[in-house]
């Protein structure tokens, strides 16, 4: 991926979050467009870009970047996750513990997310990189190109990655539930 150049202005962070149980919800149509619409509501308030960005069932990986002194992704995040929990509350209603009843959280959501900050640009490679192979790893496709639920079109379109970059396109997909 060497030809992925961009300026650092803020601090860059790679997350992944997961959801509760690890239940294959993620890429399902209310969820995503949960997501969506929560991360544009978000984004409004406490701005932020999103660099690259991998759905998969049970959770998901992304590179935010954040304006210049703001480091605040936890309020982000917290946002987000409220946001997507309400919108698909009757949609996805597990049993809580007593602890989570008790702290207010929704079903949905693992408690925490991980985080790393970007250091220099070849981190952010190898993280882009991870993000957009991640399918092919989990064994949902066997080329990057082929899962949906992704940044790797928009890479493809600046000319970052070539369009079989990351398996083989021309084999046949494996299922995905």
């Amino acid at each position: 991926m060497s030809r992925y150049r961009r300026s650092l202005n803020g601090v860059s962070y790679f997350f992944t979050v997961v959801i509760h149980h690890r239940r294959p919800i993620l890429c399902r149509e209310p969820v995503r467009r949960a997501l969506r619409a929560a991360i544009e509501r978000v984004r409004i308030r406490l701005p932020f870009e999103t660099d690259a960005m991998v759905l998969m069932p049970d959770h998901l990986h992304c590179i935010w970047t954040l304006p210049d002194g703001d480091a605040n992704f936890s309020m982000r995040w917290s946002q987000i996750k409220h946001d997507v929990s309400y919108a698909c509350r009757d949609l996805y209603e597990a049993s809580l513990s007593t602890s989570r009843r008790r702290q207010r959280e929704a079903s949905i959501w693992q408690r925490r997310f991980w985080e790393h900050q970007i250091r220099d640009e070849i981190d952010m490679e190898r993280h882009v990189d991870y993000i957009h192979f991640n399918p092919v790893k989990h064994g949902f496709v066997n080329a990057a190109s082929k899962w949906p639920y992704s940044t790797f079109a928009r890479y493809v379109r600046d000319g970052v990655y070539e369009q079989d970059w990351g398996g083989n396109p021309a084999c046949d997909d494996m299922k995905f539930e």
